[in-house]
């Protein structure tokens, strides 16, 4: 298994909820100071650098119009971390496709990070969350068609190097495609894409890319993977290895569990902070008429627990490993068993108030007491 380091860069010195009612979309940015938020992107990049150190890899996000997230453009981060780093691979999940205007610039982008880190690049693709659709000015029908389309014209233009190539598809048209710099890695940098129900699960399994679970918890994470592995017996092709599925909690390992305890109800700021309205988070057409009702009705168990987060929910459920480094340890390897093995833990280990010094303590207990019994696990949880 392989650990990934990831934090959300989220500006999280804003004023009491009562005076705003989203703290996405449409926030005034009058609560942000410039200053106290070049110290945070200082840390935050010296956190990445010290996850390389400790022997963990990096992951990146971005987003849009939020104090949840400070990275408005994920390249931008990744161009400065192929530079300050030497080993570590360097996963963007991800690029949202389906709301960038330009695939081919996505193409350029990634290309040139690549070549800038000397081949370490992982490129993760993702729809784009709910909260972004009016934020970037889209439309919130037919993201899949247009996502699939990007992925297409990212893929062929990573993959041609005889000259231009003419696309006229349904939503994006180019005359003359023919990037500088090609990918480091070829034919290109490995592909992630994230999963949040059996259907794109499919789609991300016929191509054999790493399908990737945000939050999903101890069923939803195991009816994407079983549904990724049964689509690939479908067809006929070969059965995964465990390196094709990741899944992302937040996670602390303190010295005790009382302390691992109580760095995770800090990181569960990102979810108890997320107070947004309904016409942002479920734009009419972004999800199925089905959940959407589901939704509504209050039937789809995970999603009334968001509406009222706890530690002790979040934990049962999967979504949050805390404790000692042996609890974490326990309640990874139940997940791991549960769902038939993963091959990536992405780890959301630095969110809201908990400090730098407690950010470092809590990987360096990870990558010393925890990191080393996953390693090397079977697919049945065997060491």
């Amino acid at each position: 298994m392989r650990a990934w380091h990831f934090s959300e860069n989220a500006y999280h010195l804003l004023p009491d909820p009562k005076e705003y009612d989203s703290i996405r979309v449409k926030l005034p940015n009058r609560y942000y100071d410039p200053k106290i938020g070049a110290d945070l992107y200082h840390r935050y990049i010296d956190e990445w650098v010290t996850a390389e150190d400790l022997g963990l890899e990096i992951m990146v996000n971005e987003h849009h119009q939020t104090a949840t997230n400070l990275n408005p453009s994920g390249p931008i981060i990744m161009g400065i971390l192929a530079r300050e780093t030497k080993k570590a691979r360097l996963l963007i999940l991800g690029n949202p496709i389906a709301n960038r205007r330009e695939p081919v610039r996505v193409a350029e982008e990634m290309a040139m990070v690549d070549v800038y880190s000397r081949g370490r690049l992982e490129v993760g693709f993702v729809r784009g969350v709910p909260y972004e659709i009016s934020a970037g000015n889209h439309r919130p029908t037919k993201m899949m068609e247009r996502f699939w389309e990007a992925h297409d014209l990212i893929l062929k233009a990573w993959t041609s190097h005889d000259g231009p190539f003419n696309w006229e598809g349904k939503y994006f048209h180019h005359r003359q495609v023919n990037i500088w710099p090609r990918p480091y890695q070829q034919p290109h940098p490995p592909v992630w894409i994230t999963a949040l129900s059996p259907d794109s699960a499919r789609q991300v399994a016929e191509r054999g890319y790493v399908v990737a679970c945000f939050l999903t918890g101890f069923q939803g994470t195991k009816t994407i993977f079983e549904t990724y592995r049964a689509r690939r017996a479908e067809l006929g092709l070969p059965a995964p290895a465990t390196d094709r599925f990741a899944y992302a909690a937040l996670v602390y390992t303190g010295e005790t569990d009382e302390e691992g305890y109580a760095g995770a109800r800090k990181l569960l700021w990102y979810v108890e902070s997320n107070k947004v309205p309904p016409q942002f988070t479920n734009p009419p057409g972004y999800q199925p008429i089905a959940t959407t009702v589901s939704a509504m009705k209050g039937s789809v168990g995970i999603y009334k627990m968001f509406q009222n987060p706890t530690l002790e929910s979040f934990m049962e459920n999967g979504l949050v490993f805390a404790g000692n480094p042996d609890s974490v340890y326990r309640q990874i390897m139940k997940m791991y068993q549960h769902v038939g093995g993963f091959g990536h833990l992405l780890i959301m280990g630095q969110a809201g108030f908990l400090e730098h010094e407690e950010t470092v303590k809590g990987m360096k207990l990870f990558a010393q007491e925890v990191y080393p019994r996953l390693k090397d696990l079977s697919p049945g949880g065997v060491p």
